[in-house]
């Protein structure tokens, strides 16, 4: 009798590891499915950073657009913003 209940535990133990392995959390669909949704989520994120990139960049070229048209317009038309005085030294 006592050479068989140590046999038995250790099967019960194997069949205890291999339930836990293919079953509940951390069981191999388990991590296969969180490395699916990880690898998802990257893509999105690197989509998101691509598009942040790009709408800084447009952010940046209308900051920079509307500086050069304000400079030109106080160069060559002489305008002025409101409350704001315009001396003009001649040579």
């Amino acid at each position: 009798m006592g050479n068989r209940v140590v046999p038995a535990l250790l099967i019960a133990l194997l069949v205890i590891v291999h339930a836990q392995l293919w079953v509940g959390r951390g069981s191999l669909p388990s991590v296969n499915e969180m490395q699916r949704r990880l690898s998802e989520q990257i893509a999105k994120n690197v989509q998101a950073q691509a598009d942040n990139e790009r709408l800084a960049a447009e952010v940046k070229d209308l900051r920079e657009g509307l500086e050069m048209v304000e400079e030109k317009a106080r160069q060559e038309l002489g305008m002025v913003k409101p409350n704001e005085i315009f001396v003009q030294i001649a040579p």
